[in-house]
């Protein structure tokens, strides 16, 4: 049986990087977006022929049409869309810049919706949009305002999304993370305001540290099941957490 075609946003590193190497070690052919075509192609040529690298801001309308115009000439139909750039930002929301809080609106929120758009008429029935959501939307963790709601958001695009696509036999999955890390980690934090955020954080009883985080590799295994559920089963909200490995 030929494998699935895989369209994952933010491929270039993280969780991303590790949802690909999976799926193309899987047999899959994974089609990777990240705004710096060179980071995602120097990926994509450590994984091999089954990775495409392709250039896309998700926050961009005309990035994203264009990427998926990209992807159509090459691939008439896909199987998945895993939305899963997003933009994490430790910050108290009066000192937010109005960079960090339309970046946030725009690669959280926005771009999901973009690339759910141009990838609908590319899905066919059995087809599937799985949406990178964060524990954060349930725990209350401070510093967080933009990306916790962004990630709110995300989950109600996310129920609203599968109503109107079940007629057309594509799901709709939002997976909710847990704290990761690992190989090819892309993020970068302020000392300070990570500083401020641990601090604040321990006040409100949450030990951040002292949970463990789950490496990315370990966390590939949800996405695997999601996607290959038979077409009889949906899986709504998957919520994975960190914990201390052994």
């Amino acid at each position: 049986m030929p494998g699935k075609v895989i369209v994952i946003t933010g491929a270039n590193g993280g969780l991303g990087r590790a949802i690909s190497q999976r799926f193309a070690a899987d047999g899959d052919t994974v089609i990777m977006l990240g705004r710096t075509l060179s980071k995602v192609q120097a990926v994509a040529d450590e994984i091999g022929e089954n990775a495409v690298a392709i250039e896309c801001e998700v926050s961009s309308p005309d990035s994203v049409r264009a990427a998926f115009a990209q992807i159509a000439e090459r691939y008439p139909r896909i199987d998945a869309l895993i939305n899963n750039a997003a933009v994490f930002q430790m910050l108290v929301l009066e000192e937010a810049s109005d960079k960090q809080i339309i970046d946030a609106v725009m690669a959280n929120l926005a771009g999901p919706m973009l690339c759910a758009r141009s990838a609908i008429p590319l899905l066919g029935a059995g087809g599937h949009i799985i949406n990178v959501s964060s524990e954060s939307v349930e725990v209350t963790l401070p510093h967080l305002i933009p990306y916790q709601a962004t990630k709110a958001g995300l989950e109600q695009f996310s129920r609203d999304l599968n109503l109107e696509l079940m007629g057309k036999g594509i799901r709709v999955t939002t997976v909710r993370a847990g704290q990761m890390t690992g190989p090819g980690s892309s993020a970068e934090h302020d000392a300070v305001a990570a500083g401020r955020f641990f601090e604040a954080a321990t006040k409100r009883g949450h030990h951040v540290m002292e949970r463990g985080i789950s490496q990315y590799a370990s966390t590939v295994h949800i996405f695997r099941t999601v996607i290959d559920a038979p077409a009889d089963v949906h899986i709504g909200v998957v919520s994975f957490q960190s914990r201390p490995a052994g």
